[in-house]
């Protein structure tokens, strides 16, 4: 019996193969598009997954001042940070922020939906975001990573 017993054979840091992405941000939906690029970070499109192992890609995203929200989001989603303080609670709707520091609201939607550890802060550290069409990670020869629009069509909803 023990030539038919299978084991599972498991990623770690040294045969792990990682590639570059890049993914352009115009007219994607913040939240769609951010899930699907914490999923590409973690790994979780390999065959190779690992949950506790860094087996990610890396991906760069640009045109993040050009991502758009669903719904009422830009008015009243509220971003809020905290110096510390008393009284140091500031709130930023999303269109102000989404003016002023693009890259920072991609950041924040990503970040979020990664692991809140120690392989959490060493994936995120895999993510570049640039505002404009440019970026400076040429060398890499970076793949384009499209996300496929979801129609009601496509999406499993009746008509």
């Amino acid at each position: 019996m023990s030539k038919l017993h299978f084991t599972t054979k498991h990623e770690n840091a040294a045969t792990v193969k990682r590639n570059w992405y890049v993914v352009d941000g115009t007219n994607q939906t913040v939240g769609r598009m951010c899930a699907k690029v914490a999923s590409v970070l973690r790994g979780k499109n390999k065959a190779c997954y690992t949950p506790h192992v860094d087996c990610g890609d890396f991906v760069i995203i640009i045109n993040a001042d050009k991502v758009k929200f669903t719904g009422n989001k830009n008015e009243d989603k509220d971003y809020l940070t905290f110096s510390g303080y008393p009284g140091g609670l500031k709130a930023e709707v999303a269109k102000d922020l989404l003016k002023r520091r693009p890259d920072m609201l991609i950041e924040r939607a990503v970040k979020g939906m990664l692991p809140k550890n120690r392989l959490g802060r060493k994936l995120f550290k895999k993510l570049f975001v640039y505002a404009g069409t440019e970026h400076p990670h040429g060398a890499q020869q970076p793949k384009e990573l499209t996300f496929p629009k979801l129609t009601p069509a496509t999406s499993g909803a009746k008509k």
